[in-house]
């Protein structure tokens, strides 16, 4: 078992068992038993669906010869030649019409990856640049990174939807259900809590392999420093409306200009990346 599937399975029954203590603390014994259900559903779908779950929330469209052929004809030949030198199966192509700059990678394994880009990053990055983004993306797929991403994203989707239920339904107190008003407001207030912190986990340390993945098979590190720099300053001027449940899977977390998000990072500093690139030379 390699390191990122134990991770995976680990981070899987974490988060199941906190979807089962939390059904049971807004239900009782009924909402534990839902608890367990909705876990045991979602580590199905989060393992063979949670790349099409999560490129269907950005509205993200096909890239091929005969669906958007004008970004096929830009990205795809950089793509197949970094797949080539990874030793890598070609990932389909997603366009997401976003004008924030931003790229994230999907899918359970290397023969079923994706990666997807915003409009915005293909007007704003040259060739260059976007080949940059585009071996980092290739990075977290070579690194078999992308599964454990997208578990996370789906089920910490749902730890904050079953948080927010709490919110509307909350306990009724019965003699036979263990849930009180406490544990309803502590759902609401920990369980996104829960599913940002094991984000960070497992994000922080990712992009820097990824950046590395990037240096090593573009053959320097200069494409990246440039475009990770436009990403830096231009994700500020366009804010995007990306999810805390995902926005771990972007190349550079999504600006949405909400406070409270920036309380929880779930990457590493611009300019540490940038400064680890620069040693590369």
């Amino acid at each position: 078992m390699t390191t990122n599937t134990l991770k995976t399975a680990l981070l899987l029954g974490l988060l199941s068992g906190i979807l089962v203590i939390g059904g049971g603390a807004l239900g009782g014994r009924n909402g534990l038993y839902i608890g367990l259900a909705v876990a045991a559903a979602m580590n199905f779908a989060s393992y063979f669906f949670s790349d099409k779950i999560a490129l269907a929330s950005y509205a993200a469209q096909p890239v091929s010869e005969t669906e958007n052929p004008e970004v096929y004809r830009k990205v795809a030949p950089m793509v197949g030649n970094l797949c080539q030198r990874m030793g890598l199966p070609m990932p389909k192509l997603w366009l997401i019409p976003e004008d924030s700059p931003n790229a994230f990678a999907t899918g359970r394994n290397p023969a079923h990856a994706s990666v997807a880009f915003t409009t915005g990053i293909l007007r704003l990055m040259d060739d260059r640049e976007i080949e940059g983004v585009v071996a980092h993306e290739l990075g977290h797929v070579l690194h078999r990174d992308i599964l454990i991403s997208s578990v996370a994203a789906t089920i910490a989707a749902a730890i904050t939807l079953l948080a927010r239920m709490a919110f509307w339904f909350g306990p009724r107190g019965d003699d036979d259900e263990r849930g009180g008003a406490l544990g309803g407001i502590l759902m609401m207030i920990l369980a996104p809590i829960a599913a940002l912190l094991i984000q960070m986990a497992i994000s922080r340390s990712r992009e820097f392999d990824a950046d590395a993945a990037s240096a090593k098979y573009t053959g320097t590190p200069y494409e990246l420093i440039s475009g990770l720099q436009k990403l830096e300053t231009y994700s500020k001027r366009i804010p995007m409306e990306a999810t805390q449940a995902t926005a771990h899977m972007f190349i550079i977390k999504p600006f949405s200009g909400r406070s409270l998000g920036n309380l929880f990072s779930t990457h590493p500093p611009t300019e540490e990346r940038i400064a680890r690139l620069q040693a590369m030379r």
